[in-house]
């Protein structure tokens, strides 16, 4: 547990302790940090990894409040709060979804504390679609009765167990092809024991929805302030990176990358861990390479 100034941040610690922080990985909405477990571990065999519970999720225990919450900054806080308290070198941000998003932002607000950027299928609305979300005019309510965020808000919070949520949620909806082992990792992390004895999730359908709907985010004009190169990974079908060929969202960058990777859809890390974590550790490499060269 990470303190904060108004609550804790849970977070996974993999890797050798005697080691500074190399990455630090953020989730996506609705998820957590163990979630992602398999997935990660295998690279503490290199690097010292911090996994974390974003707001509102997981175990850690900062405040969740939807109510009139119109953009992730709270998050992107959050985040740039963990990097003022690491007393090692600039790190990797890396991220899914949401996470990726909060990744861009807190590496904009603190970017000499950001030597990387590893960003999978980050939540990046089109440049019309993120100006008409900024827009003084616009009416946020609008966003809140969007698709995903209205599903979100009749999502099932309470199950008698974790065996009956495993078994509810295994070849369905989001979860259709995920790893038993990652889908067992996602229900441990994402419930809470009730006092009557059931589970009951972590992340509540209100949150969960309101980070839906929390658009107002201005990630366009957040990217041209990272001064750490970016490797962006969009899923083939179904991305949330609505960014085109990436030349224009890029543009002040010329170390950053777009790939499209084919075959995948939003959920790539679960689809490709390869990719993860070559990707994560290549980009720890290289870091680690130019600051040995750096003067």
């Amino acid at each position: 547990m990470i303190h904060l100034a108004d609550g804790d941040m849970a977070a996974l610690d993999f890797g050798s302790p005697d080691r500074p922080v190399d990455v630090i990985f953020s989730h996506a909405n609705g998820f957590n940090a163990l979630t992602y477990r398999s997935i990660l571990a295998p690279l503490a065999a290199s690097l010292r990894l911090l996994v974390i519970d974003q707001r509102g999720h997981g175990a850690s225990t900062l405040p969740a409040r939807p109510e009139g919450r119109t953009s992730w900054y709270d998050l992107r806080d959050d985040l740039a709060a963990l990097l003022d308290q690491l007393n090692g070198p600039p790190v990797v941000l890396a991220g899914h979804s949401m996470g990726g998003a909060a990744s861009i932002m807190a590496a904009a607000l603190r970017p000499d504390r950001v030597r990387s950027l590893v960003l999978f299928d980050p939540v990046v609305l089109s440049l019309p679609q993120s100006l008409a979300a900024l827009a003084p005019w616009t009416d946020m309510a609008r966003y809140a009765a969007q698709p995903l965020a209205a599903r979100a808000l009749t999502r099932r919070a309470v199950f008698p167990s974790a065996p009956d949520a495993m078994s509810a949620y295994r070849g369905r909806g989001a979860f259709r092809g995920w790893p038993d082992t990652v889908l067992a990792d996602y229900i441990a992390g994402g419930f809470r024991l009730r006092d009557d004895g059931q589970v009951e999730l972590a992340c509540a359908p209100a949150w969960e929805a309101s980070n839906f709907s929390a658009m107002a985010n201005n990630i366009w004009g957040l990217a041209g302030r990272v001064r750490a190169p970016m490797r962006i990974y969009r899923a083939e079908t179904g991305s949330t990176c609505r960014i085109g060929s990436g030349r224009l969202f890029l543009r002040a960058n010329r170390r950053s990358t777009l790939t499209v990777v084919e075959g995948a859809s939003h959920f790539l890390p679960m689809e490709r861990p390869d990719l993860v974590r070559e990707t994560i550790l290549d980009a720890a490499a290289e870091s680690g390479r130019q600051d040995r060269v750096s003067p």
